[in-house]
């Protein structure tokens, strides 16, 4: 994950500089203990990774960093996951339109995430990435972990030249994902 990192911060610091200067500084080991007080939770290591790299990008940035989103704050992201958990039984009927084991952590700013799963709803692969879509039943399972995620976002800096890239940042996740799931 270290290195998956590493190549990813060289290639926003120097293909994307508007971008990079829009990410907030790292999490500390004491805003991690802070955090899991707090909200009662174990942070995985792997996420914990990433917001050891970045805390997410400042709420006044609209760059996308990943498939027409941006990269949330640890602390914004965990509180989004608590407020629609609230939800579940009331506005949220259908099971798995939201679960208490997701944690969003990119948005498209229009209540749409891509969301780490601490469960392995579905596949039974915890750690997984799915997509939540406010308005759909769809629930995609876009990537199998998070190294992988931002293994491909690496994969489109490197295959990608820089006059190519489109505004959303969108990743072709051929292959197996994303494995489709409906919710109804």
């Amino acid at each position: 994950m270290q290195q998956t990192l590493a190549t990813l911060d060289s290639y926003i610091q120097n293909l994307r500089p508007e971008l990079y200067t829009d990410l907030q500084s790292p999490l500390s080991a004491e805003d991690f203990r802070a955090l899991e007080q707090k909200y009662d939770i174990e942070i995985p290591h792997d996420l914990k990774a990433l917001y050891r790299w970045k805390n997410g990008q400042r709420n006044t940035s609209y760059e996308a960093f990943v498939n027409n989103s941006t990269f949330i704050p640890l602390e914004e992201a965990l509180d989004t996951a608590q407020e629609l958990t609230n939800m579940i039984g009331m506005d949220f009927e259908i099971e798995n339109w939201w679960n208490e084991r997701w944690i969003p952590i990119f948005h498209n700013g229009g209540g749409s995430y891509i969301c780490y799963d601490l469960g392995g709803i579905f596949t039974g692969q915890a750690g997984q990435l799915i997509e939540y879509w406010n308005k759909d039943n769809d629930r995609n399972v876009i990537a199998p972990n998070l190294e992988g995620f931002l293994g491909l976002l690496n994969d489109y800096y490197t295959h990608t030249p820089k006059e190519k890239f489109d505004d959303f940042f969108s990743l072709d996740t051929t292959g197996e994902y994303p494995k489709r799931f409906k919710v109804d």
